[in-house]
């Protein structure tokens, strides 16, 4: 498997999308940055807005404007491609939110997003964990919104340990995962009012001692697998159709924290942020395409 560097010296990136022209957007987290980039194909960098609180997961629309899971924050965000704000959710009275992580579109033109379920200044010391933080109180979890009205229709699921990645599969599954236990959990949002949990799988290898190591971004190729991003474990683990373990994909830095397919190519962009970098893998298909609506 062919791996190279896509892009260097980006603070703590996360939130990869791919376009069509081979550029991509990111998201940096490091508090050097705090900001929103745009990177074209040669690895140039271009920052599009600062949002001066912990941006992490990104994704698009069908008129190109951009979603941002704003964890310091505390905010789901859309912005056009310029960094202009359009609109902003901060979460209800009975749900506020603690740590918008990732997010995506679901073929119903709805949102969905995981909240890990606690402030990032409760449980993080810049890019480190508080000790003991595997016993805090995590109330991770996943919410249904309508990206018009910008309100909460539904809580998914609750009490997940550090709620992370969401994708849509071929199935039309919502999945996502849960960090602290490498579970990726499935849900069936569009035939269920009440969607159960169901274990899909886990991402996680057998180690010894108390480094935080977990599932993080994920997203499905045409193949039908699941790429997942796996934190500490310096690898991307694919999944099968039935959540077995197909292989793992091995990366050049420590920590990834999300994927994204390019749009051509059989590539697939990993977000890292050990030494700040985007790397590249050659993988046997393209990616699921991404639901994008339209809508005022």
């Amino acid at each position: 498997m062919a791996k190279r560097l896509f892009a260097t010296e980006v603070g703590a990136p996360e939130g990869p999308v791919c376009l069509a022209d081979g550029a991509m957007y990111v998201t940096e987290m490091s508090g050097a940055k705090l900001c929103i980039t745009a990177i074209d194909k040669a690895g140039h960098k271009q920052v599009i807005r600062k949002t001066n609180g912990r941006p992490n997961g990104l994704t698009t629309d069908g008129h190109g404007r951009l979603w941002i899971a704003e964890a310091g924050l505390r905010a789901l965000i859309c912005m056009d491609d310029k960094g202009n704000e359009i609109r902003r959710l901060e979460g209800s009275a009975e749900f506020p939110f603690y740590f918008p992580n990732d997010l995506c579109f679901g073929p119903n033109g709805l949102l969905y997003m995981t909240d890990s379920g606690m402030r990032v200044e409760d449980f993080l010391n810049g890019q480190e964990f508080y000790d003991g933080y595997r016993q805090f109180d995590w109330d991770g979890r996943v919410y249904e919104i309508d990206p018009v009205a910008m309100k909460i229709l539904r809580v998914i699921d609750r009490k997940i340990l550090f709620t992370n990645g969401i994708a849509f599969g071929p199935d039309n599954m919502l999945y996502a995962n849960a960090s602290f236990t490498g579970e990726v959990y499935r849900y069936d949002v569009l035939g269920q009012k009440e969607p159960k949990r169901e274990v899909f799988g886990n991402v996680l290898q057998p180690f010894e001692g108390d480094d935080f190591r977990g599932p993080d971004g994920m997203a499905f190729g045409t193949d039908g697998r699941l790429y997942c991003t796996v934190y500490g474990q310096q690898n991307v683990t694919v999944l099968d159709s039935k959540g077995n373990v197909a292989e793992r994909l091995p990366l050049d830095g420590p920590n990834p924290t999300n994927c994204a397919f390019t749009l051509t190519g059989h590539k697939l962009r990993v977000t890292e942020v050990g030494k700040g970098q985007v790397e590249e893998l050659d993988v046997p298909c393209d990616g699921l395409p991404l639901h994008q609506p339209k809508f005022a």
